[in-house]
């Protein structure tokens, strides 16, 4: 782990503030933006729109991945079918020609919807960076209740603004619960 900031940085993941409401979370989030932070994550029981804007998260390249993985499946679905109806196996069954492109919709369509549900899947667990058994977060003794009822924002080590007194200062200045120094 590379920290900046002051000496003895790198022993620490970061630091974590701990709100008891969604409110509080997305303005400190949005003051800690506009305080220079960006190596930051925020930890909450329910989806919050307006905390992806806060913490500057951009739009994720999963819709792209899937409509490629659906062409791709669409395309080798027809390709498949036109290579085994007119090049590998012509017959020649009730005067049609070998390649009559209606009968091959269906498969088409079905690979089409296979492919983008697979890349979809593979997609989203390597954006997200899974398979992670084990985060940092989970040192803190009071992120227990993150799935439950408590909001928490974690500024991280990395940041090139990080500095462990002055980040710390900073959060307490957010009045939050409780400011926890989250452990490598």
């Amino acid at each position: 782990l590379m920290s900046h900031g002051s000496p003895g940085t790198d022993a620490i993941y970061g630091l974590m503030a701990e709100f008891d409401n969604p409110t509080d979370l997305v303005s400190a989030a949005n003051r800690a933006r506009l305080e220079g932070y960006r190596d930051m994550d925020a930890y909450s029981p329910m989806p919050i729109e307006e905390l992806n804007e806060a913490l500057g998260i951009r739009k994720t390249k999963l819709p792209l991945i899937v409509l490629i993985g659906g062409i791709c499946g669409g395309m080798g679905g027809y390709l498949l079918e036109y290579w085994s109806s007119v090049i590998a196996y012509p017959m020649n069954i009730g005067g049609r020609p070998f390649h009559s492109w209606p009968q091959f919709i269906p498969v088409t369509f079905e690979c089409t919807i296979l492919g983008a549900a697979l890349s979809a899947v593979v997609g989203m667990i390597a954006l997200n960076k899974l398979p992670m058994p084990y985060h940092p977060v989970f040192n803190v003794k009071a992120f227990e209740r993150a799935s439950r009822d408590r909001f928490f924002l974690c500024i991280e080590a990395a940041d090139p603004k990080f500095d462990r007194h002055a980040t710390q200062s900073f959060l307490e200045g957010l009045h939050p619960l409780g400011v926890s120094e989250v452990a490598s």
